[in-house]
């Protein structure tokens, strides 16, 4: 087994190994809890869980850390226009991005730090730049990083040095390539702004300090695998480069991954375009979380996704059909020899899948594995040519599989005591041929959003709401 991933920075799809030896540390950048995250931000945090997911999949020990930025431009100015503190702004949205997370089966990393609480590291940080004179006070008490003392910057954005505006400052947490200047690592005190009074002067963070001090605190001053849109190449990673390696004198990030925009009509999904789709409405809109995680997953990180009414209705689709294998599986009853093949197809559908996504995470190969799989075992099943040891070791393996993808139902998924007694109603009625109550209590249960099927094994259900839209 070697996992291969392409790197940012070198441009060139490399092994990994994590650099000491035995666990991978991942830093991803997370949410900025000024409003709820939309889907365009979750194409990106899903693509590092399903890094994190395969890794441990493959027996890497990872920890995995995202950060959580509660502190910036758009946070001051949002919770001003709300008219409410910065922490009750950031604590609710934060909040949301949780429950979407948890709706979409993110893993829970394994530390969320926030900006605010890492304003000792941030300072120590800022205070090493000063020292060894990669950064300068102004006037007005705030730090900027001096782009001239660090010759490499704009390796990872690939940015032209005769473009660089060397002496010119920028106070904005973004801008643009066409408009490289000194970055802004602490910003004086302004009227109705928060402000830490430190030992480097009263005031607040930049948005780029935060990542790296955060990082550094929790995975060391060289960790191995740094995640993130395309967006966040120039300026956020790139300042995150030239600050941490001028302080520590050490590689940053050994790996660099960097996920394409996910869009709508042909253009990238923004707040700013006001094209957005939020998880929410679309969960409360009637999708099914499962479809909107395997849309969301199903295209490679690196190619550009449009997301459209044809697209989530695909993946419910698959997420049906997957679903159909498993109830099926599930209810499977055939008293005969185990099938000697099927081991062998097992084996070699684990095997195929997972070479494919060692190979920079190939999802697409992957799904396609997956769903060779599912034709094979429902021509299986339709022909009545497993024993149920065979049924228990194909969903077994398919459970397995869902380890990585996290789109099958839930194994021990419960449902209510008056759909059950409306199931255990509708056996009843079929066993006394009552094809008319069968019927009615077929309806009844769709309505519920409870899916019925009448197979050689018996009745069995299936959740609609959790494959479907409707």
């Amino acid at each position: 087994m070697t996992i291969r991933l392409h790197d940012t920075l070198s441009g060139e799809i490399r092994p990994f190994a994590p650099l000491d030896g035995e666990r991978a540390r991942i830093y991803s950048c997370g949410p900025t809890v000024y409003g709820p995250a939309h889907i365009g931000n979750f194409r990106s945090f899903l693509f590092a869980d399903l890094l994190v997911r395969h890794l441990r999949w493959r027996g890497v020990p990872v920890t995995w850390v995202m950060n959580v930025t509660d502190i910036d431009d758009k946070i001051i100015k949002g919770a001003a226009a709300a008219g409410v503190p910065i922490d009750e702004l950031t604590n609710r949205h934060l909040a949301g991005f949780l429950e979407d997370a948890d709706s979409l089966r993110m893993t829970r990393p394994d530390v969320l730090p926030r900006a605010t609480g890492h304003i000792p590291e941030i300072v120590d940080l800022i205070a090493t730049l000063l020292d060894r004179g990669n950064a300068y006070r102004t006037d007005d008490g705030s730090i900027f990083f001096r782009i001239a003392s660090w010759p490499a910057y704009g390796r990872l954005a690939r940015l032209d040095p005769e473009q660089l505006r060397v002496g010119e400052r920028v106070e904005a947490d973004e801008y643009a390539k066409d408009d490289v200047r000194d970055f802004a690592l602490w910003k004086a005190p302004k009227p109705g702004e928060p402000s830490w009074d430190t030992t480097i002067g009263p005031g607040r963070p930049g948005w780029h300090i935060e990542c790296s001090a955060m990082s550094m605190r929790h995975l060391g001053q060289s960790f191995d695998i740094h995640t993130g849109g395309v967006d966040l190449i120039f300026p956020h990673h790139e300042d995150e480069i030239a600050q941490s390696e001028a302080a520590t004198g050490q590689q940053f990030v050994n790996t660099w991954l960097h996920c394409a925009h996910l869009q709508t009509s042909g253009s990238k999904m923004a707040k700013s375009k006001g094209n957005i789709a939020r998880v929410r409405e679309l969960l409360d809109g009637g999708y099914s979380p499962r479809a909107l995680r395997y849309s969301l997953l199903s295209v490679h990180y690196r190619a550009a996704l449009n997301h459209t009414e044809e697209s989530l209705a695909a993946a419910a689709a698959a997420v049906e059909r997957l679903d159909a294998v498993v109830a099926a599986l599930t209810a499977y009853h055939e008293d005969r020899p185990d099938d000697p093949d099927l081991p062998i197809v097992l084996a070699e559908t684990r095997e195929a899948f997972g070479a494919a996504l060692d190979d920079d995470l190939g999802i697409s190969p992957a799904l396609a594995v997956l769903f060779d799989l599912v034709r094979e075992l429902n021509r299986r099943i339709d022909g009545r040519l497993l024993s149920d040891e065979d049924a228990r070791r194909a969903l077994d393996l398919l459970r397995d599989l869902d380890r990585v993808l996290a789109v099958l139902p839930e194994a021990d998924e419960a449902i209510d005591a008056e759909a059950q007694a409306l199931l255990d109603e509708r056996v009843a009625a079929r066993a006394a041929r009552d094809w008319a109550a069968s019927d009615r209590l077929r309806d009844e249960l769709a309505q519920r959003g409870i899916a019925v099927e009448d197979t050689r094994d018996g009745q069995r259900w299936r959740r609609l709401s959790e494959s479907v839209h409707g």
